[in-house]
């Protein structure tokens, strides 16, 4: 799927609980990403660099979430109504960690508690659940079979279309970007995301250099302890799309832009003049990076997903009929990788073939891959994480994987206080 040709990959699978790939995912984004950086590093330095991968650390920083203590304490932003839930058929997972969402499926399913939930979705189909939800504006997945979902129109579509999906769309001017002593050195990154596939792709692009402004708004719900671990390395600003201040204040920071990377479900941004073609005209020559659960075309193409719900109607959670999840969010951890990936390669390709480009990758996508990957004989263990930990402040973390000998991958500072930062370039 990536050429790792060069690079050191240390460790075999299994490296976590469970029987899928999930470390050679890891490392196979990570080592990607990381020769990618060091491409681009030797174009702009004329410096050669080495690559290497630890499958153990890489697999580890997927879970990034897991380890993350601040001043010694770990948090979860997990609701007690998210979960499984046993349908009259089957399965069901709802994902309530956000309160519209916790709303929208008690209002969906006339619920007051979990308890109610729970009574309520016994006597139901899960599909049919899963539809209620689904349309009241809430997220819920039925649990699959593998070849129930391969049968499926989305997956079909999908299966056509490569992991990473790298066009130029639009006319741009050749950039090449100045000499420099990290690979992303001065590379601007506005990032519109949230969760947590989104965010991990800006704090790659942080690790290796780029300056990256995170645009939220105040008045949107965020999962605190998500947000705390996927900010290091980055700048955080406050803008309100819905007044014509806050979106001329985006397009002006668009205009000086080099990658504009969203999360937000397919069509959320072009709402208010932020789709692909709106950026490039603002910034001919703009990496537009597309991050989705199910992908921006076809029947489920604007379906809002997380991690947890495509593992189960992909039939990954699938284990005889019942639920059982991956031993990390890979799907989403390995899609934030391969946006940084796809992003890298096209400031590369900008810089010799000009044009505006986009990089599309979605959570279902990433997890046909995996899916593809196989099985291991047996099941993993429980790793130990301590050399994988460093402390930043009072944030003790994940460290970045990924060797790269001549500029070695590191975010500048930890998380900083959301929306502090003005929304301004440095």
């Amino acid at each position: 799927m990536f050429d790792l040709a060069g690079v050191t990959v240390t460790g075999a699978d299994p490296v976590l609980p469970g029987r899928f790939r999930v470390g050679e995912l890891a490392a196979t984004c990570v080592g990607a990403t990381t020769l990618a950086a060091a491409s681009l590093l030797r174009e702009r330095s004329g410096v050669d660099s080495s690559v290497a991968v630890d499958m153990v650390e890489a697999a580890v920083a997927f879970r990034s979430e897991r380890y993350l203590r601040v001043n010694g304490v770990g948090a979860s932003d997990r609701s007690p109504l998210s979960g499984d839930y046993e349908a009259a058929d089957g399965w069901v997972r709802l994902q309530c960690n956000l309160p519209h969402l916790q709303r929208f499926a008690l209002e969906a399913l006339g619920a007051s508690d979990r308890d109610s939930l729970a009574d309520r979705i016994r006597g139901m189909a899960a599909i049919d659940v899963e539809s209620l939800v689904q349309q009241a504006g809430g997220a819920a997945g039925a649990l699959r079979t593998r070849s129930q979902w391969l049968a499926h129109p989305q997956a079909r579509l999908l299966q056509e279309l490569p992991v990473v999906r790298l066009e130029r769309f639009a006319d741009g001017p050749e950039v090449a970007l100045p000499t420099a002593e990290r690979p992303l050195q001065g590379v601007r990154v506005l990032e519109l995301t949230h969760v947590i596939a989104g965010p991990v792709c800006g704090r790659t692009l942080a690790a290796h250099g780029a300056d990256v402004l995170h645009v939220a708004a105040e008045h949107r719900p965020v999962m605190p302890a998500t947000l705390r671990d996927t900010s290091f390395g980055k700048r955080t600003c406050w803008l309100d799309l819905r007044t014509e201040d806050g979106r001329q204040t985006l397009r002006n920071l668009v205009a000086d832009a080099d990658v504009f990377v969203q999360s937000y479900r397919p069509g959320a941004l072009a709402r208010y003049g932020f789709g692909p073609e709106e950026l490039a005209a603002l910034r001919p020559g703009i990496i537009a990076v597309d991050v989705s659960a199910y992908g921006t075309t076809g029947p489920w193409g604007g379906r809002r997903g997380f991690d947890s719900l495509v593992q189960m109607v992909s039939g990954i959670a699938d284990d005889n009929g019942t639920p059982r999840s991956l031993p990390a969010q890979a799907l989403d951890h390995g899609s934030g990788w391969l946006a940084a990936w796809g992003a890298i390669t096209a400031l590369r390709r900008r810089s010799s073939e000009g044009g505006s480009w986009r990089v599309s990758v979605s959570l279902a996508r990433t997890a046909l891959w995996l899916d593809s990957l196989g099985r291991t004989e047996t099941a993993g263990t429980e790793p130990e994480v301590r050399e994988f930990l460093a402390t930043t402040g009072e944030f003790t973390h994940v460290k970045v994987p990924g060797a790269l000998s001549a500029a070695p991958p590191y975010w500048a500072h930890g998380p900083r206080t959301p929306g502090g930062d003005p929304p301004s370039w440095w």
